[in-house]
This record gives C-alpha cells, structure tokens and sequence, in this order.
C-alpha cells in the first residue's frame, strides 16, 4: 500500500509540474516523473504482457521526452528563451509537434497505445487514457500558436481515420477504448490551434465519459466482447447507462459527447476549413460503428455458457454507488446541450 500510494503521489506531482511550469527543464521533469511512476503500476502483475506493455511504454515515452528536451534546447540555442510560451524557432517546434504527438498516441505515432493498454489492467488503462494525456496535452495548448498546423492538421485526420478503421474488427474491449482514445484526440488535435479552451473542454468531458466507462467495464469484470455479452441477465442496469455512455463518446446528440463536436466542426467552419470539417465528421461514422457494436453486446440477452462466465455469474459483487453516479453523470450532464449552447 505504501508504494502505490507513493507511485500515486509521483503521478499527480509529474502531472502539477508539467501543467504549472513556464520552463522547458521543469516540464521535462515532471514528464518524466510521470512516466517514471506508471511503470512499476503497469508491470504490478509480473505477467509477461504486463512486463512488454512496460517496456514498450518506458521505451516510447522515454524517446517522446527526449525529444521535447531537445526541442526547447534548440530554441534557447536560437533565442535564448527556455520559457514554454517563447517557441519561435520553427525545427523546433517541427519537434516539439512530432513528439508531443508520440506521447499522446496520435497517427502515425500510435502503435504502442492499443498494445500497452492490451498489456495492462482496466484500471491502469483508464490512468493511460486520462491522467497521462494531461501533462502532454497542457504543454500542446500552451504551445499551441507555434505549432505546425499543416502537420498537426494532417495527423488529427489521420487518427480520427486510424481509431476508426483499426477498431472495426476488434473483440478486445481495451483495444476498442484505445482506438476510441486515438479518434477523440484527433478531434482535439485539428482544433487546438485555432481555439485551445475548447479543445481542453473537449478533454475533460472525454476524460468524464472514458472514467464512466472504464469503471463499468471494471465493475462488470468485462475485457473482452464474449463476457460482455453476459451482462445484460447479470446488471440490465448498468448495462442500460452504459449504452448511453457508448452513445455519448459516440457524439450522438443530444448527450455530453455531442457538444464539443459541434462546437468543433462549427469553429472549423468559421476558420473557412469546412472541407477538413466534414471530412472527419464522416471518418467518426467508423467509430460510431463499433460504439454500437459494443452497445448491442451490452444490451443483448445471453446467459452464461463457460466455467469462466459462470464463476463471474455466481459472483456477481453489488454495483458501486460511485460507478453508478459517475455513470449517470457523464451520460445525462449534458442532455440539453443544443439549448445550453444556444443560449
């Protein structure tokens, strides 16, 4: 207890740095804090997925790291400013949009996001998608007038295209929510440049709806589409707001997930790119596909039909009631937010 709760600690004080520091060594340190603490969480288990998720994670983050070092290195070669805000030397911040994109999973650097959260538990995988986009994302808004946009721009198509495509044919649930994960940063990534407050309000209802869904799946005891199919006999509840709650991610008005894509593609609109605009509004149909897929495993009456299954049947532990608020929360926060947004 005491080392995860020190783990735990290094987690939340890497991400405080990282967010409140104006220097480009003090953003590094508390990077590196943080990937240094997931490690030891990630490998808990010592089973061997466990031990290459690790080290694929430490392996990638370390290089994404280096780089952002040697961006803001750079710059202070040039300028003379090791202040964040005070990027103007355009290779690095070429560098800078190259690495701060391996670090948060986007096309083409998003290989290892959908084997480290295969590798990990659902609980550790929630922390990947949410807490550890933090710090890279905060150091993408600040940095966000001396971005490349052409290269950003191309890369948020590609992972809105990427999620969609590579989480067709997926059966393993934290698979799905890693591809769920690189499409919804895509959509944070095209519009971080011309409006940074909303791509941040668009992380924080992702990482509302992904916490949801994540802690269902955890109750639920669910990691692939075969136990999910269980479910509905098990907790026709839970399992009702969590078709809600894979509706919302999807962006299906008039839940929480429809309002940042709105504003998104109106914003786009305005920036005269509403070309781009409707071309990821089509590529999210693919993720709206295994959103359902997902939905009508949840909902689908089927009883139990292995030992695995009917151990869990038998099992069947009492819902939390703090899964179930946070359930509702992310799915039912927002059902008027056309009429909130009019206003």
């Amino acid at each position: 207890p005491q080392a995860k709760l020190t783990f735990m600690l290094s987690l939340l004080l890497g991400t405080t740095l990282t967010i409140s520091s104006n220097h480009w060594i003090m953003a590094w340190a508390g990077l590196e804090i943080n990937t240094l603490a997931i490690l030891p969480l990630i490998s808990k288990s010592h089973h061997p997925r466990a031990i290459e998720a690790a080290t694929k994670y430490f392996l990638v983050q370390a290089a994404a790291s280096t780089l952002v070092l040697f961006s803001g290195m750079t710059n202070a070669w040039h300028t003379g400013q090791w202040d964040i805000t005070q990027l103007t030397n355009p290779t690095s911040c070429l560098i800078l949009t190259a690495a701060l994109s391996m670090k948060l999973g986007l096309a083409p650097f998003h290989f290892w996001f959908p084997e480290v959260l295969q590798g990990s538990s659902l609980t550790i995988g929630l922390l990947l998608s949410t807490l550890m986009k933090l710090p890279p994302m905060s150091l993408l808004l600040m940095t966000s007038h001396s971005l490349n946009p052409t290269l950003l721009t191309t890369m948020a198509v590609l992972s809105v295209a990427t999620g969609g495509w590579m989480g067709l044919n997926q059966t393993q649930i934290r698979k799905i929510m890693a591809f769920s994960s690189i499409s919804h940063l895509g959509w944070m990534a095209i519009i971080v440049i011309y409006y940074p407050k909303l791509s941040l309000l668009n992380f924080y209802l992702y990482a509302l709806m992904t916490t949801a869904v994540f802690l269902t799946f955890n109750s639920m005891k669910t990691l692939k589409l075969s136990t999910l199919m269980t479910t509905w006999a098990k907790t026709p509840s839970l399992s009702t707001i969590l078709l809600l709650m894979l509706m919302s991610l999807a962006g299906l008005p008039p839940l929480t997930g429809f309002l940042p894509k709105w504003f998104i593609i109106q914003e786009l609109t305005n920036q005269h790119m509403a070309p781009t605009a409707t071309i990821i509004s089509l590529l999210s149909l693919l993720g709206l596909f295994f959103y359902l897929r997902l939905a009508y495993c949840a909902t689908i009456t089927l009883p139990p039909h292995t030992t695995n299954h009917m151990k869990q049947w038998r099992n069947n532990n009492p819902i939390s009631l703090s899964v179930s608020i946070l359930a509702v929360t992310s799915t039912m926060m927002l059902p008027i937010s056309p009429m909130i947004s009019t206003i």
